[in-house]
């Protein structure tokens, strides 16, 4: 070939180095009371458009649901990791930029779970009549778990936004606050444990439990000491989810007055000062 043949300049030739692979991004789930919150170039910036009311329409239809995710979660809750479920809170805000589930599945399990098992309670405890049976499922629902339920999530709420806010973070994060929804949720995944023990294994300890001994005392005693210990552990690590949280411990101090509420029980049996858990809520759904 002559010398006049064009050679390409060196600066134009394709770099060997130079890789085409598209670039992979990872989401990182902050363990504890990580500090480091969301950037405003990430999408949490946006406003969040999820409310109560879009929630309890897709309630009514089953084929919007994930019923076998719910199911998964609710086993998780019971085992020794349920921190599981609640970082997964991380994600949806990442993707769909809100804390709380928009899938009402979950919800909707507990509210038939809590149906079938009061009816249940209902039949064991010989209520004379539907209405009856009907008049407890609806408290069961409406007040066992609905109203306990908006109580603690407004209480929780309040306190998570008004005192445990992280202070004094760089102007390129974007506020944020703790959505009702989510504290909502924080409820429902600390009332799966609770419903374990308080409608499952204390329904087939009936007979040991609503009796007048120092062993019915203590079994039924235990069982809502753990339900509700159990309770309050959830909800300190659905809030201690949150990246900008800060002291959730404070949802752990009401384990301290119940273990005191335990004790004295048992300190005060010989003097005529025990309560039974049991016989008391016995007393309050079935007799009063």
């Amino acid at each position: 070939m002559s010398s006049d043949t064009l050679k390409m300049p060196a600066q134009s030739r394709p770099s060997k180095s130079t890789s085409t692979a598209p670039k992979r991004t990872t989401i990182a789930v902050p363990s504890g009371n990580s500090t480091a919150p969301l950037s405003a170039n990430s999408p949490s910036h946006l406003s969040s458009t999820l409310t109560p009311q879009q929630y309890l329409s897709r309630m009514t239809d089953l084929q919007q649901m994930d019923l076998q995710s719910a199911i998964d979660q609710m086993r998780t809750l019971c085992t020794f990791y349920p921190q599981r479920v609640s970082k997964m809170a991380y994600y949806r805000k990442q993707t769909k930029n809100h804390w709380a589930r928009d899938d009402p599945a979950f919800s909707f399990l507990q509210i038939v779970m809590l149906v079938i098992s009061s009816i249940a309670y209902g039949l064991a405890f010989r209520l004379s009549s539907f209405s009856a049976i009907l008049s407890f499922v609806l408290k069961s629902v409406l007040i066992n778990w609905l109203g306990f339920g908006v109580v603690m999530a407004s209480v929780g709420r309040v306190i998570a936004n008004q005192h445990l806010m992280i202070e004094g973070r760089s102007a390129s994060h974007v506020k944020q606050s703790v959505e009702w929804l989510y504290a909502f949720d924080v409820h429902c995944n600390s009332f799966v444990p609770l419903f374990v023990i308080l409608y499952g294994v204390q329904f087939f300890l009936l007979p040991v439990v609503l009796g007048t001994s120092l062993l019915s005392l203590g079994v039924a005693n235990t069982l809502y000491a753990i339900a509700f210990g159990w309770y309050f552990y959830i909800t300190h690590l659905g809030y201690r989810a949150l990246p900008f949280l800060s002291n959730t411990e404070v949802f752990l101090f009401p384990i301290a007055a119940i273990l005191v509420l335990y004790v004295i029980n048992f300190v005060g049996y010989p003097f005529g000062l025990g309560w039974n858990a049991s016989r008391i809520v016995a007393y309050i759904y079935f007799e009063s």
